[in-house]
């Protein structure tokens, strides 16, 4: 089981998913923060960086794979998990291929992205 410890930002622009997400999270004893954007995310780093980032592919403004990019421009290191209700052709590669730990598909099963998070920390 991971320790209280264990930050994970959400990042989605759907407010039920995040929720959704948190409270699974939380009652594994992850430390929880949601954001609505990219750049909400990208602002909050200033004053923390999440031990793990999940976050959607299809957003307004900024995907998950175009956060992926300016996060790792930036030289920024953080396991990420991208999800997506729409799985296009060539997503996984192109996501996987910016260095996402993890793609999971939407529905959510509650037991795959704490499997993904626990992966992507080293936690296995």
């Amino acid at each position: 089981m991971p320790g209280a410890t264990a930050s994970i930002a959400i990042v989605d622009d759907d407010a039920p998913v995040r929720k959704a997400l948190a409270r699974l999270l939380s009652a594994s004893s992850f430390e929880t923060k949601t954001y609505a954007s990219g750049e909400e995310f990208l602002n909050s780093l200033r004053l923390h960086t999440p031990g793990c980032l999940i976050v959607d592919l299809q957003m307004p403004e900024m995907t998950g794979l175009q956060l992926q990019h300016h996060l790792a421009r930036s030289g920024i290191k953080i396991p990420t998990i991208v999800i997506t209700a729409h799985d296009e052709v060539g997503a996984r590669e192109r996501c996987e291929s910016a260095g996402a730990s993890a793609y999971l598909l939407k529905p959510l099963q509650p037991a795959a992205p704490i499997a993904a998070i626990n992966a992507a920390m080293g936690r296995l």
